[in-house]
């Protein structure tokens, strides 16, 4: 069987970095993505393996529909869910357009495109599944100092991080691999669409960020954060859930306890 990626907000940065590589390593793809020149550029661009444009936006039910209808049909190795928008501001000033558009992008669609392929994965005993998130997924015990604000942003990327990370125990011993990916600052289009220069902030490459997911698979990571040297900042983290997590008790706390 070859292999066979879809990959969503396939048409810059992250999303065309990893149709890119995916090409080179022979993988047929299926590039998803709302403008449809550039995804028809892509495609005939790649002569050496085949290529489906899909133009669709995710933002819209019908988009995701349409997209899960391929995931579900389609029998995919791989999903990308990579597709995103930034929309960053405090939420008191976000206009309820970009809200709900930000949270069909980042929650709604990586939730059902997923839906959709991972049966067809599991019964085939094989597939990857990439979530593209951020290590702004790990800000929200931050000050306000952090700046911009971006409460609605920084929740949907947590919870692509839970999600991937309760889908992958789910999925052990089947053979389908769940990841999600966490760079931080990436050398791409998407603070530029937001307005935002950061020109002069030190940026990783797309391309690099690409490396580290493909290299974490291997390395069974299911949380690959690019730009985190020490790995044992990451298992701090999670080891603290898990204690949090065990240690409640159906006893209120004693510091909720009138006196």
């Amino acid at each position: 069987m070859n292999k066979l990626a879809l990959v969503t907000g396939a048409t810059s940065g992250i999303g065309k970095a990893f149709a890119e590589r995916l090409a080179a390593d022979g993988h047929d793809l299926i590039v998803v993505g709302r403008d449809k020149d550039r995804l028809e550029e892509f495609a005939a661009g790649r002569p050496g393996v085949s290529v489906r444009a899909v133009a669709a936006d995710l933002s819209t039910d019908t988009g995701i529909d349409t997209v899960a209808a391929i995931c579900a049909a389609e029998p995919l190795t791989m999903l990308v869910n990579n597709a995103g928008v930034a929309h960053y501001m405090p939420l008191a000033e976000l206009p309820a357009a970009k809200a709900r558009e930000l949270v069909h992008v980042k929650v709604v669609a990586p939730t059902m495109l997923t839906r959709a392929a991972v049966a067809g994965m599991r019964e085939r005993g094989a597939g990857n599944i990439i979530n593209v998130a951020g290590m702004i997924a790990f800000s929200g015990p931050a000050d306000k100092s952090v700046m911009p604000r971006r409460a609605v942003y920084a929740g949907a990327l947590a919870h692509l991080v839970a999600m991937s990370q309760a889908l992958g125990a789910e999925l052990a011993d089947t053979g389908v691999r769940v990841q999600v990916l966490c760079p931080g600052v990436v050398a791409t289009e998407f603070h530029s669409r937001q307005g935002l220069d950061m020109s002069a902030v030190p940026r990783m490459s797309a391309e690099d960020v690409v490396t580290a997911a493909l290299r974490g698979l291997e390395l069974g990571e299911v949380v690959c954060a690019p730009g985190v040297e020490d790995a044992g900042l990451l298992d701090a983290v999670f080891r603290a859930h898990l204690t949090a997590f065990g240690g409640q008790s159906p006893e209120l706390a004693s510091r909720y306890r009138a006196r």
